[in-house]
């Protein structure tokens, strides 16, 4: 993993938040996949979409998504929220498709990756009892990365960084700064159970409980 400046520019990583990255997803699926509306969606700057959010939203009900797609990858970044490591929005997420999702909030960290609706990996780091079983690859390069910038007030920076170079694509604060659709969702509307899968019948492996590919 590449380090120094690029966690440096990453500081949209350090503070609450969480985002998830997803294949092949145009960013109206993304939002769609988490429950909004995507009609309402604006394209606004950093500053501009942050402006959503008023101080009476500020207890974590409400949050604020700004998608995009890059390459072949679409993000959904949450500032002070965490709709995107629940089990229901990342199973919905997956469908069909693989996401990875990082998350920082309050006393907790968390580390995902689901694949077409099942949890394949999940882990919080430094916190090795919280590993999915069958141990998947993630977990030894996550703890490398935080390892190396330990000294450093960079938060989940450094787990995002080692996602995105794996993903071949850049998601610093300039690109991040720039106009993306952008729109509020309340936690309450996002999905918060198992999707049905009319094939099936089953919903989604939970965290612990996974399909070995």
């Amino acid at each position: 993993m590449k380090t120094g400046a690029e966690t440096g520019s990453l500081r949209w990583a350090v503070a609450w938040m969480c985002v998830t990255f997803t294949r092949s997803l145009s960013p109206e699926e993304v939002f769609t996949r988490y429950g909004a509306d995507p009609d309402p969606a604006c394209l606004l700057d950093w500053d501009t979409a942050s402006d959503l959010v008023s101080p009476e939203t500020g207890d974590g009900t409400v949050s604020l998504l700004r998608s995009g797609r890059i390459g072949e990858w679409a993000f959904c970044v949450e500032e002070d929220g965490g709709i995107g490591f629940e089990e229901a929005v990342l199973a919905e997420l997956s469908r069909g498709t693989e996401t990875y999702s990082v998350a920082t909030t309050e006393g907790m960290d968390v580390f995902q990756y689901w694949r077409d609706g099942e949890c394949v990996e999940y882990f919080e780091p430094g916190m090795e009892h919280t590993r999915s079983e069958p141990y998947g690859p993630w977990w030894g390069q996550v703890e490398a990365a935080l390892a190396a910038h330990e000294s450093e007030d960079a938060g989940v920076a450094p787990v995002v960084a080692l996602v995105l170079d794996h993903l071949g694509i850049t998601l610093d604060d300039a690109t991040l700064a720039g106009p993306w659709p952008s729109l509020t969702l309340a936690e309450d509307d996002a999905p918060s159970g198992p999707p049905e899968d009319p094939s099936s019948g089953e919903g989604p492996v939970p965290p612990g409980v996974v399909i070995v590919w």
